[in-house]
């Protein structure tokens, strides 16, 4: 999978894509990740990448040229448009089943925007969708967009360990994950759910769904009424 990011930090992702389970997908070729700095596309002699709003208001947005040539530089050669996305706080929440969806695409560009968001021309001519990853707002869209490559990565083949890892955990079923425990099974008196060491996998399935859904209740109520439980 090829990852394209339009940035004006590209030093931000660094030791993100480098590290961890991201980085190794990375060194054994999984993830084709390219950064490019859009300030390498503006014409203006002082770099600058941002311009006051028609209409007046507060802040700064994003101009359209150095957006323009480096969409153009960066997708120009390609047989087919890929996934543009521009990480927005108005865009649709991500969720587990948007992140596995963009898993299957070949190709995806992020737009990372700064300041208070980018000229809309660009958005009508590029973005295919804006995503947010919550409704508040950051400095910028760098976060959300190493937010969001960490989460679709772990549903590429190969990234991670167990290839059942990342449809068996929180929200993968609608659900919150049930807890997890590992040895010792006896820790300063606290011990482990007996039926975990049982060896009895009916009964553990059965003990892991129940566990979900008592700590989805607790916390999340609102999926279980998605779930019309």
């Amino acid at each position: 999978m090829r990852i394209d990011v339009l940035t004006l930090f590209p030093e931000m992702f660094e030791s993100v894509i480098n590290s961890s389970i991201f980085g190794r997908a990375l060194k054994a070729g999984i993830f084709d990740i390219r950064l490019h700095n859009i300030r390498d596309y503006t014409l203006d002699k002082h770099r600058r990448t941002d311009d006051y709003p028609f209409g007046g208001g507060a802040g700064m947005v994003m101009t359209p040229q150095p957006l323009f040539d480096c969409f153009d530089a960066v997708i120009g050669d390609a047989q087919t448009k890929p996934h543009c996305i521009y990480m927005s706080p108005q865009g649709k929440t991500l969720t587990h089943d948007k992140a596995a969806q963009l898993s299957m695409m070949d190709r995806i560009v992020i737009l990372c925007g700064h300041y208070e968001g980018v000229d809309q021309r660009v958005i009508d001519t590029y973005i295919d969708e804006e995503i947010s990853i919550g409704d508040y707002v950051l400095t910028g869209g760098e976060l959300p967009a190493m937010v969001m490559m960490d989460c679709l990565s772990r549903f590429i083949p190969g990234v991670l360990g167990r290839s059942e890892s990342a449809h068996d955990e929180s929200f993968s079923g609608g659900l919150l994950e049930y807890p997890q425990y590992t040895r010792p099974a006896d820790f300063r008196g606290q011990k482990v759910p007996d039926v975990l060491l049982s060896g009895n996998h009916a009964k553990i399935d059965e003990w892991r769904i129940e566990e979900s859904i008592k700590k989805t209740k607790e916390v999340r109520p609102e999926l279980l009424e998605k779930l019309g439980l």
